[in-house]
């Protein structure tokens, strides 16, 4: 069975009694999903004397740890991350999750190359969307100058009718006081003439 760590990477605890200790894998043990990394799981061995010229002594050194409890490190950006798997030349090559560069140090040139590309790719879009945003501000600026505009316009258009309708009244009025003013003329005329 195939394991994404293989001999040679650097690796990171990521649980366990020796978590955030990073350490180059050692050895790899595919059938029990197994990697022996270097000072890391330090185990204690007791060597008894098995003849007179032997001496009796404790041996200290690294045992494996379960595969899962590692985390490659990516030798690009640094940072401990999942292994992606790509064709590269008809070949499967690992990938880091977080940058794109590959794990495998004969590919490495390739895939920096993928990475700048899909790099440029992602500045050309971003500036793409700061120029849309950028002409979707100007238009809102320029609506938003035109409804005040319009409001202007039609608080004018008001302010004119109002002045039309206060002189139009006034006219009606002095109108109506002037006619009221003949009506009592007559009146007065025909008191005047049954009196005489």
């Amino acid at each position: 069975m195939s394991m994404t760590v293989k001999k040679g990477d650097t690796v990171l605890v990521i649980c366990g009694k020796e978590k955030g200790k990073t350490g180059k894998v050692m050895e790899v043990f595919p059938e029990q999903h197994r990697v022996l990394v270097e000072n890391i799981n330090i185990v204690t061995k007791h060597k008894k004397a098995r003849n007179q010229q032997e001496k009796s002594a404790k041996i200290k050194k690294s045992a494996p740890i379960e595969v899962s409890n590692v985390q490659v490190v990516c030798g690009a950006c640094g940072k401990a991350t999942r292994v992606a798997h790509k064709d590269i030349d008809g070949k499967n090559v690992r990938i880091c999750k977080k940058c794109s560069a590959s794990l495998d140090k004969e590919y490495v040139k390739a895939t920096k190359k993928e990475a700048k590309k899909t790099a440029a790719k992602a500045e050309v879009k971003a500036e793409k969307v700061a120029t849309e945003s950028k002409a979707k501000t100007v238009k809102s600026a320029s609506k938003t100058e035109n409804t005040v505009e319009n409001t202007v316009k039609t608080a004018e258009n008001a302010e004119k009718t109002v002045k039309t309708t206060k002189t139009a009244s006034t006219k009606s009025a002095s109108k109506a006081s002037g006619t009221k003013s003949t009506a009592t003329q007559k009146s007065t005329k025909k008191t005047s003439k049954t009196e005489a």
